[in-house]
């Protein structure tokens, strides 16, 4: 039976400033990529969300990023990547020790926002997700899109890279994602995310805006957690491909 993981951005309320329906997430996903306090979320947060992802059999993961709350972390910092390496050794360990206290651990990493997309070209930036990892715990598996330098400096280091695909986002040929600030970055439809995450576990195939193929060997699904529809988005994915005959389960 074919096998892939779902994960979702969640832990992203900060204060009384409340984003996303986290446990609804949690009946549909096996991994959660848990703000760690740079981007969104606040201690309490945290730790509400860690222990509801383990109430919920959900893997823990920390979802590090630039220090740009008022950005929500989708905007590229020109970082020293010292200085990088330290803030995202900071978050892991901060979501680990709510983890730990929650009754499990942090289990993978997974770049936030223009982190994540930086780290695609920017080797200097995915050297230094590399070393904080490695300095942690050089266990944690990174997630990223696949050809992303993380990924090479990853396998160069002995760090597991895990390739993933946005079930909500639009890709470019070149196999990165649509910006934002493009119209259709974002797909709405869940007839049309269904049919492409299902193509994807079965044929390990994405179609690209402009209607090309892609091979992408995804071992996660990525459905994001602040969006309106995310619940729903989630559970049609989740449902879609149980039915189809593949099994989600954790990459970890």
């Amino acid at each position: 039976m074919p096998t892939i993981d779902m994960n979702s951005d969640v832990g992203e309320s900060f204060g009384r400033w409340r984003l996303g329906d986290d446990a609804a997430i949690f009946e549909s996903v096996s991994s959660a990529n848990v703000a760690c306090g740079f981007h969104a979320g606040d201690p309490s947060t945290l730790a509400e969300t860690c222990r509801a992802a383990v109430a919920a059999n959900v893997t823990i993961g920390a979802h590090v990023a630039y220090r740009d709350l008022a950005g929500f972390g989708r905007r590229f910092i020109d970082y020293a990547p010292d200085e990088l390496a330290d803030d995202i050794l900071y978050q892991i360990g901060a979501l680990d020790s709510f983890a730990k206290a929650a009754g499990d651990r942090v289990r993978y990493v997974k770049p936030h926002g223009a982190l994540y997309n930086a780290i695609v070209r920017n080797e200097d930036h995915a050297r230094a997700v590399v070393d904080a990892v490695t300095t942690y715990d050089a266990s944690l598996p990174i997630l990223a899109l696949p050809g992303s330098a993380v990924l090479d400096i990853a396998d160069q280091r002995g760090v597991r890279g895990v390739i993933e695909a946005f079930a909500d986002r639009s890709y470019n040929p070149d196999g990165t994602l649509v910006s934002r600030r493009e119209p259709d970055a974002i797909i709405h439809d869940d007839d049309t995310i269904v049919t492409n995450m299902i193509r994807l576990a079965e044929e390990q195939c994405i179609i690209a805006r402009d209607g090309s193929k892609m091979t992408i060997a995804a071992e996660s699904i990525c459905v994001h957690g602040d969006n309106p529809s995310a619940v729903a988005t989630a559970t049609a994915v989740h449902t879609a491909l149980k039915n189809a005959g593949i099994q989600i389960a954790q990459f970890t």
